[in-house]
């Protein structure tokens, strides 16, 4: 799912400097309030780039990983229900 997140976030930063590049290097030729509507476009991809990248599936256990801290692990196994007191 790592690569699936990651390729979708490398194709959208493609995408973000593609816009620039076409809107100040040919479409300002022609027109350029089109050419500053694709940089508020392209303006607008990173932050949604960063937020695809960085969600989190449902398969993705990250929440069950281990803190480092035996005690404070053996409680929240015990409050999740994992292990059986003694």
């Amino acid at each position: 799912m790592y690569a699936r997140r990651r390729h979708a976030y490398f194709v959208m930063m493609g995408i973000c400097i593609a816009l620039f590049v076409l809107a100040w290097g040919v479409v300002r030729i022609w027109s350029v309030p089109v050419a500053v509507g694709m940089c508020v476009v392209a303006m607008v991809i990173p932050p949604v780039a960063a937020m695809v990248a960085n969600r989190r599936g449902p398969e993705d256990r990250w929440w069950d990983d281990p803190s480092g801290d035996p005690k404070s692990d053996d409680w929240w196994d015990e409050l999740d229900g994992k292990k059986r007191r003694q």
